[in-house]
C-alpha cells in the first residue's frame, strides 16, 4: 500500500479490491464526521448509515491502512488481561459490562460478515491460546477458571490434545475459545467499507484532517482540499493519530509486530497443521501467533519490526522457529513479509475519550482491535444518535495521559525483540529434528 509491499503483505496481495474512493475536493455537511477508516471508524460509519444519518469519513491514507489491515486476523473475544484483572481495574459494574460486550463482539463481527456477504476468509472455529512451559500451563488453566465461571464456551486442552489440533508437541496446553475464529483483516475492512457505503456513507481517503474548528453547534473539519461540517465527531486513528487530536497517539506505548507467510502448503503437509484451521498465540513474553489463510499458506507473527537489522533477524527467527515447531515443512521460504503498529495502554485496556463538545474517541486495543473495534464503533454511532449515554458505556470517559518513559519502552520493545529473536529457536548441537506423526491419525493403543 502507498507503494510500501511490507506494510500490508500478503492481505493487500489477497483481498478484494477496495471500494472507489477519493480525496475529498469540497465542502460537505453532514450528520456525523468519522476521522479514520479502520474497524472502530468503519463500525460507526455502517451503523449510522444504517440509522439513516448522513456520514462522511476521512482517512488520512487508505482504507485498512492502520493496524486493521496489518494484523494476523484473529477474532478473539476479551482482551489480553484477565477477567480478573479486567474487573480489578474498572470495577465490579463497568468490568461485568465489558466482559459481556467483549464475549459478545466475535459474534457481532461475524453477524456483519454475513448480513453484508462480506468475503474475507472468515473462519469461525475458534482460536487457541498455546502453553509454553510450566507457567505458560498455569496461565491458561486460570484464564480458564475465570472464563468458565462467566459461563463461556472455552476449553482446557491437554498436551496431546493440543497436539492434535496444532500438530507440534511444543506446547503443553492449550485454551480452545469457540466464540472466537479467523478472516483477512484488510478483506474485512473493505468489506465494512463498501458495506457502509452502500448505505449511504460517504469516505474520502488520502485526506488527513488538519485542523477542526468549533462553531459553536457545528465542527468544521479541514482537510487540503475541502471540508466536512457535523454536529457531531467521532475520531478513530488509534495508534496512528497524528496532527489534531496527537494527544491519542502519545498516550500510547506503540509496540511493533510483523508477520511471514509462506508459499501454499504441500496438501500432505498442510494436513498436518491446524487441521482445524483455527489461529493460535502463545504464552511467550514475547509471543508468536500462527495461522493458515484459505490458500494454506502459514502466516507466521511475533514482537518486532521488519526495519534495519530487525528485517533479517526476524525473518531468520521465522525460519529456525517454524522448522523447530514443524520439522516436515523442510526448508521454509516467505512469499510476503509486513508489520505495522500495536497501541499499548498502562493497564492494557481500552480508552474512551471526550476530547471536545460532541467529540468521542475509543482507542487502545492493545492488540484486540478486530472485535473489540468493530463493538466499539458501534458504541460511538450509538451515542452520536442519542441511543446511548455515555453512562451507558463499559469504559469510563477519561484524559488522555502521556506515559512515563513511552520512547524509551518503544525503543526496548523493538530492540529487545530482535534480542529475543537473534538467539531464539537455534538448534543445540547434535539435536535431530523428527517429522511428528499425523495430528488426525489415530494413537496405538497400549
Amino acid at each position: 500500500m502507498h507503494g510500501d509491499p511490507r506494510s500490508h503483505g500478503l492481505w493487500e496481495a489477497s483481498a478484494p479490491p477496495a471500494p472507489p474512493t477519493s480525496p475529498l475536493a469540497t465542502d460537505l455537511t453532514a450528520d456525523v464526521a468519522v476521522v479514520g477508516a479502520g474497524y472502530t471508524g468503519l463500525s460507526a460509519a455502517l451503523h449510522l448509515a444504517g440509522t439513516g444519518r448522513r456520514v462522511a469519513v476521512l482517512e488520512a491514507a487508505q482504507i485498512g491502512f492502520g493496524g486493521s489491515g496489518r494484523n494476523v486476523g484473529l477474532v478473539n473475544a476479551g482482551l489480553w488481561v484477565t477477567p480478573a484483572e479486567l474487573q480489578r481495574t474498572l470495577g465490579e459494574t463497568r468490568g461485568a459490562r465489558l466482559l459481556r460486550q467483549l464475549s459478545d463482539a466475535p459474534g457481532l463481527v461475524f453477524e456483519l460478515i454475513d448480513k453484508y456477504r462480506i468475503d474475507c476468509q472468515a473462519t469461525r472455529n475458534g482460536t487457541l491460546h498455546c502453553a509454553v512451559g510450566v507457567r505458560g500451563e498455569r496461565d491458561i488453566a486460570e484464564r480458564a477458571r475465570q472464563w468458565h465461571a462467566l459461563g463461556a464456551p472455552v476449553e482446557l486442552l491437554d498436551a496431546e490434545a493440543a497436539f492434535r489440533l496444532v500438530g507440534t508437541r511444543a506446547y503443553r496446553g492449550a485454551l480452545l475459545d469457540r466464540r472466537a475464529g479467523t478472516l483477512q483483516p484488510l478483506a474485512y475492512a473493505r468489506g465494512l467499507a463498501a458495506a457502509a457505503m452502500t448505505l449511504g456513507a460517504t469516505i474520502h481517503t488520502d485526506s488527513p484532517v488538519v485542523a477542526a474548528e468549533d462553531g459553536g453547534d457545528r465542527w468544521r473539519l479541514r482537510a487540503a482540499n475541502g471540508s466536512v461540517t457535523a454536529p457531531w465527531v467521532l475520531v478513530a486513528t488509534n495508534a496512528y493519530s497524528r496532527r489534531v487530536w496527537s494527544a491519542l497517539r502519545t498516550e500510547l506505548v506503540r509496540l511493533p509486530y510483523f508477520n511471514l507467510a509462506t508459499a501454499p502448503l504441500p496438501e500432505d503437509i498442510r494436513a498436518t497443521i491446524l487441521p482445524g484451521r483455527q489461529g493460535l498465540w502463545d504464552t511467550r513474553e514475547v509471543l508468536s501467533s500462527l495461522r493458515l489463510d484459505r490458500d494454506g499458506r502459514l502466516v507466521f507473527g511475533s514482537v518486532g519490526a521488519l526495519r534495519g537489522a530487525g528485517r533479517f533477524i526476524h525473518r531468520d527467527w521465522g525460519r529456525r522457529a517454524l522448522l523447530a515447531l514443524f520439522p516436515q515443512l523442510g526448508h521454509v521460504e516467505f512469499e510476503h513479509e509486513w508489520y505495522g503498529w500495536i497501541g499499548m495502554t498502562d493497564d492494557a485496556l481500552p480508552r474512551f475519550h471526550r476530547l471536545g463538545r460532541n467529540v468521542v474517541s475509543m482507542s487502545g486495543y492493545n492488540g484486540r482491535g478486530i472485535a473489540p473495534g468493530t463493538s466499539f464503533g458501534r458504541d460511538l454511532a450509538r451515542l452520536a444518535c442519542g441511543q446511548m449515554d455515555e453512562s451507558d458505556s463499559p469504559l469510563p470517559v477519561t484524559t488522555a495521559a502521556r506515559p512515563r518513559f513511552r520512547a524509551a519502552k518503544e525503543g526496548y520493545y523493538e530492540l529487545g525483540a530482535q534480542v529475543a529473536h537473534l538467539v531464539g529457536a537455534r538448534r543445540r548441537p547434535g539435536r535431530r529434528f523428527r517429522r511428528p506423526p499425523d495430528p488426525r491419525a489415530p494413537r496405538p493403543r497400549s
